[in-house]
């Protein structure tokens, strides 16, 4: 009673990210065995990999002290007024949409909406922000978001290489008036595939015979506003597409690109309510004309029928084409922007027709002001006509102005050196404005009269001037209070199923924790006001920032460098591969293009493989998931002299530690070739085997699982790469980095305003705490494998009867048995209240659970009760007890309508709902029945219907 109080704060993080107390892992250790968590560690890990981890950090701060330090780093960050333009635009976030999506884990922590059923809510708020993209753009039908511009004008490259009638051509006109960071991404796009891709100034344009397709801006970057009707008519003569980048608040008051011809529109809808971010996320839009929308790009939202005939939206033609092209795929995408989609199409809905076109004509009337204003000053503006971007010529004011613009603490955009671009937004006001002027002010010169220069005439062009109306749905029109847009975004969340209701266990996913603390900081304006192309000494607090986390994801993997640039896992894979290939030819190895890749690979590995322009060889797996090794030294010895990479998943995409993972290195590298190891399920690995020591030569990380940042309803995403010190110099470059060549995506790092979340997780959990989230999430899965063995087979175990994060369970004998498929078993979970794991994947007929360590015991045991008790539902309509079509099963799910209807069923109403006890005290109903998916890809609508529609 006498002894001190200890005066040191405990790392209290921990053990809120971990789920089971420690008397629940005693007793899961009980159940399999195992005495503590590092004996069921030394059987899961092979031999061979143990010890290679060198996983040294410190111990973990707690989460007051991990926010402070982090804080005290942000601060680091200056926050000028922003006027360098190009693409990144100041914007006002709406209160509640911040404080209810953006904020909102209801939001932020739900999956990619593969189960429609549970996902109505942000599938609507989808459906909306493909409704707003096609109305501005003047397009029949819009994906639901992309990556970013740049990746976004890839795409579009690679589309018009795909549909042009003129297959002679090889080259791609893109304008020289396009944003420089996509030039840069298309370049790097292009050179694997063998496109030419030429700049130019689109008016001395002679034979456009020569190009498959073109690229345009409009306005064009430097902020001209150039009338392209003529063009794309001489473009579509020569049988050629035309792609538009075009921005969307400029649509509001121009005419869009579909009234003028363009085949594909595609921009940034950051300026919509989503800040800068330095860079990201953000979300791309993709708008094309209906001919085309089986080869667009990302994912589609359409409208079907539920089971009862009731409209029901989902993911239509389900178009993550890499799963099913595989090496003859197109794309890689497999992350989208969702959750920054949700936001820009909330933008809309919260401001309306009226009030998105009140911000866009404020915008352009004070851009006009400032150019009168500049003119009188004696500054030569040099564009007649704009929207809100002007270019100066300044001669040999140039650097002297840009020194004056920051000690009055603004940039402007450094075009070259006798010129100045600068650009307004929503942000910009009078004094804004002034203060602008007094910038370029010479010694003695008086400042305009604002006043006087209000009532400028336009500068828009009277021939471009918008006709068409935009946003006329009613969803556009009703919810301009904070009341009902409240209101509105609770109703949509309502329908959902997300992370803050139950555990999502889907394998190859890793739907873990994403906490408070760590999202906190994502919000903070240090972070989020920066422009990504401001000058280096401003963004100090960021540099720390990204070094701190490449020094951390560098000691979690074993390699010896990181690249935090690539935004989505693709990406990062694409960077991957894009780094072999660099390698090869630096030391004349042009030849070597095969990429090995096993049969059991996540559809974007080939894809990917394509993309980088290599070939794929296929490598068969063994009876138990492994790898064959005996097939993959046959085909490395026959494919020698050409061997570019092996592409494998560890552990693998079957749920173990592949026992030869040394040996199957050894043999790519005796072969010449480099491997890379995806790091989809880092989450087994992190503080007990290192890819990087173990003999992987790069590896991407998806930070939207292993470490912590959300998934966000399918996106945001952040893939960044490891790599070992020979393949350091081939990491992606940028513009604005040492590295100029090799950018993958538009900013120098990516998605850099989510990255605080990682450092904040990694900080908490420190070293230890990492290497425990691991043995964790070990021990959740062989939970629930070992519980549910008896009742379901696991289809693959490693050496000892061990599976690594996640295990498959095989429902093909029960198909035989009863009729009961595996999408049943997923659509019963949802009356339980679940959310399925991965169906199908990476077999036919099966289910792949992982649990992660963030899931306590008693919500293990409740997944695990449901599934028994659905094993004996399938055991009752085996042996005849229950209709073997007409059943809780194939009925499943089962909403509140149906339950107040007229009851036709054999079975009682409290089965069909309340199946598990748990399920009384927190019923989640789902909005709509089994949806029809074929009805909706037969009748593919892909914007807001009419509200009749939903009435009727």
């Amino acid at each position: 009673m006498n002894k001190p109080f200890p005066l040191d704060t405990a790392n209290e993080f921990v053990g809120r990210h971990i789920g089971p107390r420690a008397a629940d892992t005693a007793a899961m250790l009980q159940q399999l065995g195992y005495d503590s968590l590092e004996t069921l560690g030394a059987s899961v890990i092979p031999d061979s990999i143990k010890d290679t981890s060198v996983l040294e950090l410190t111990a973990g701060l707690g989460e007051a002290q991990a926010l402070a330090r982090l804080k005290a780093i942000a601060a680091q960050n200056q926050q000028f007024a922003s006027h360098i333009g190009q693409g990144y635009y100041g914007t006002h976030t709406p209160a509640p949409i911040l404080r209810n999506l953006l904020e909102n884990p209801a939001w932020y922590t739900a999956y990619t909406p593969y189960q429609p059923e549970i996902s109505q809510g942000r599938l609507e708020a989808l459906l909306n922000f493909q409704t707003l993209i096609s109305d501005l753009t003047g397009m029949e039908i819009a994906n639901a978001s992309l990556l970013d511009e740049a990746t976004a004008a890839a795409e579009a490259m690679t589309f018009c290489q795909r549909l042009s009638k003129n297959k002679a051509a090889k080259a791609f006109f893109a304008s020289q008036h396009c944003h420089p960071q996509t030039l840069d991404v298309l370049r790097t796009r292009a050179e694997p595939l063998g496109i030419e891709v030429v700049v130019g100034d689109e008016r001395e344009l002679t034979d456009v015979s020569l190009y498959f397709g073109a690229l345009l801006q409009y306005p064009a970057s430097n902020g001209d506003i150039f009338d392209y009707r003529a063009l794309v008519e001489r473009f579509h003569d020569a049988k050629a597409l035309v792609a538009v980048a075009a921005d969307l608040l400029a649509l509001c008051l121009l005419t869009p690109p579909g009234e003028f011809g363009a085949d594909v529109a595609l921009g940034s809808a950051q300026r919509f309510g989503v800040p800068l971010g330095f860079g990201g996320p953000h979300a791309a839009y993709f708008a094309t004309r209906d001919t085309f929308k089986r080869d667009m790009p990302g994912r589609l939202v359409g409208l079907s029928v539920d089971r009862h005939g009731k409209p029901a939206l989902r993911l239509a033609m389900q178009t993550r084409e890499q799963h099913i092209r595989r090496e003859k795929a197109t794309s890689n995408i497999c992350t989208a922007q969702v959750l920054l989609a949700n936001i820009a199409s909330m933008y809309a809905v919260y401001h309306g027709p009226r009030g998105l076109t009140q911000i866009a004509r404020r915008v352009h009337q004070l851009t006009v002001i400032l150019a009168e204003g500049l003119r009188a000053l004696d500054v030569t503006v040099e564009q007649q006509n704009f929207f809100d971007t002007l270019t100066l010529a300044t001669g040999e004011r140039t650097a002297q102005l840009h020194r004056q613009a920051r000690d009055m603490r603004i940039n402007l955009r450094e075009v070259d050196a006798g010129r100045i671009g600068l650009s307004l937004d929503e942000t910009t006001d009078r004094v804004a404005v002034e203060r602008l002027w007094e910038v370029f002010a010479q010694p003695g010169q008086s400042l305009p009269n604002f006043d006087a220069l209000a009532s400028s005439a336009t500068r828009l062009p009277q021939g471009l001037l918008r006709q068409s109306a935009i946003l006329q749905h009613p969803v556009f029109n009703r919810y301009h209070s904070e009341t009902e847009l409240m209101r509105y975004l609770r109703k949509l969340s309502d329908k959902d199923l997300a992370l803050d209701r139950a555990m999502i266990p889907l394998g190859s996913c890793t739907m873990k924790l994403n906490a408070a603390s760590e999202m906190i900081p994502v919000t903070w304006p240090e972070f989020g006001n920066l422009h990504p192309f401001a000058p280096a000494e401003q963004s100090q607090g960021y540099r720390q920032l990204t070094d701190d986390l490449e020094r951390m994801l560098c000691a979690a993997t074993g390699y010896d460098a990181v690249s935090l640039q690539p935004n989505a896992g693709s990406q990062g894979e694409y960077a991957g591969l894009l780094a072999i290939r660099a390698y090869h030819q630096s030391r004349g190895d042009d030849q070597r293009d095969v990429c090995l890749i096993p049969s059991s690979a996540h559809g974007t590995n080939p894809a990917t493989a394509n993309m980088a322009g290599m070939r794929v060889v296929v490598v068969a797996c063994d009876s138990r998931g492994n790898v064959d090794i005996a097939d993959l030294r046959a085909k490395a010895e026959q494919h020698a002299a050409q061997l570019a990479a092996l592409m494998i998943t560890y552990p693998s995409t079957h749920g173990v530690f592949e026992e030869g993972i040394r040996e199957i290195c050894a043999i790519v590298h005796q072969h010449g070739g480099q491997v890379y190891i995806d790091g989809a399920n880092m989450n087994a690995m992190v503080g007990l085997c290192a890819p990087g020591q173990f003999g992987g030569d790069v590896s991407h990380l998806n930070l939207h699982k292993t470490f912590c940042i959300p998934h966000g309803g399918g996106g945001p995403g952040v893939g960044p790469i490891g790599v070992k010190a020979h393949l350091a110099p081939f990491l992606p470059g940028h513009d604005r980095m040492e590295r100029k060549d090799g950018a993958v995506c538009a900013a120098p790092f990516g998605s850099a305003s989510i990255l605080p979340i990682t450092w904040m997780y990694i900080s908490m959990m420190g070293g230890e705490g990492l290497r425990q989230a691991s043995l964790m999430a070990i021990l959740n899965a062989n939970y629930i494998a070992r519980r549910l063995e008896e009742h379901y087979p696991v289809l693959y175990t490693g050496g000892n009867g061990l599976v690594a994060h996640e295990c498959i369970l095989d429902l093909r004998p029960l198909k035989d048995s009863s009729g009961i498929s595996v999408d049943d078993v997923a659509k019963r979970l949802i009356d339980f209240g679940f959310h399925a794991p991965t169906m199908s994947f990476p077999v036919a007929g099966t289910l792949m659970i992982e649990p992660t360590e963030s899931e306590s015991k008693e919500e293990l045991d409740r997944f695990i009760d449901a599934m028994i008790a659905i094993r004996e539902e399938i055991r009752a309509v085996e042996n005849g007890e229950l209709d073997s079509t007409d059943n809780p099963l194939t009925n499943a799910p089962h909403t509140a309508a149906e339950l107040a209807g007229q009851w036709s069923h054999p079975y009682s109403r409290e089965q069909a709902v309340y199946p598990g006890k748990t399920a009384v005290d927190s019923k989640y109903w789902p909005p709509v029945a089994r949806v029809d998916n074929v009805y909706g890809d037969r009748n593919l609508v892909c914007s807001c219907p009419p509200m009749e529609a939903y009435q009727d």
